[in-house]
């Protein structure tokens, strides 16, 4: 039996990045667990009903739940680092001296106690840019990878190969109304990696079944649709069964 920790910033960061390969690693019997740096207090809140809660610590509450449904379904234990959200690149969030960027040091040593206790196989996060440069994503990275010692450290990212054709295939999909999928030639990600660097890839159906179904608890931020999702920008992405790392 392998045990994984995955490191995460927010709530359904942990679906978006790596729900394929929690379930993946879950439906094989292996001990899998999830560390959530913050609560995702600065998420924007998709549903009308729920639009109340945006800029409201009672997202915090709520998120909390969802994060908690989600990792139900893809088979994992989850922990909590208790930080805050930074928010977006240049938010006044970024300011508050309960936010993540402000905590790397804390948030290194709550990882190697975390650590100690799980004891876990294999770490897996972001690269080193947060897959698209959230300030949030990259301090989890850092903490991650101060934390990890001997311990062998899958960080994610997507074969230029991958993201290509999932933008193909977006392109075209029938979306729902108010849906958008990114222009062709929009500029890729820095987790978009040539494909021979590429170390360790899953590919599930199964997997990116359940992950499919664990991504609906995060209905604050995330509409799921037929193969695939889109956030509170309204760009549809692809609902994919495979996901890939460097180590």
């Amino acid at each position: 039996m392998t045990r994984l920790l995955f490191v995460h910033a927010h709530p359904d960061d942990e679906t978006l990045w790596n729900g394929v390969t929690i379930a993946h690693h879950a439906l094989a019997g292996d001990d899998v667990h999830v560390a959530t740096c913050t609560l995702g207090e600065e998420g924007e809140v998709i549903p009308p009903e729920l639009k109340h809660l945006e800029g409201s610590e009672d997202l915090a509450d709520v998120r909390r739940s969802e994060l908690a449904g989600a990792l139900q379904v893809l088979g994992a234990t989850g922990h909590l680092l208790g930080f805050r959200d930074s928010g977006m690149a240049g938010s006044s969030a970024a300011a508050d001296p309960r936010a993540l960027v402000n905590n790397v040091p804390a948030a290194t040593e709550a990882l190697r106690e975390l650590i100690a206790e799980v004891q876990p196989d294999v770490l897996v996060t972001y690269e080193q840019y947060g897959g698209y440069g959230h300030p949030d994503h990259i301090a989890a990275h850092r903490a991650t990878m101060a934390a990890a010692g001997q311990i062998p450290v899958w960080q994610t990212v997507v074969p230029q190969s991958w993201a290509q054709e999932d933008r193909a295939w977006v392109a075209a999909a029938d979306l729902a109304p108010g849906l958008s999928a990114l222009p062709t030639d929009a500029p890729w990600d820095p987790s978009v990696v040539p494909d021979r660097t590429v170390t360790h890839r899953v590919i599930d159906e199964a997997a990116g079944g359940v992950r499919a179904r664990a991504l609906t608890n995060h209905r604050t931020q995330v509409s799921v649709h037929d193969g695939y999702f889109a956030l509170s920008n309204d760009i549809a992405l692809r609902l994919g069964d495979r996901e890939a790392f460097v180590a």
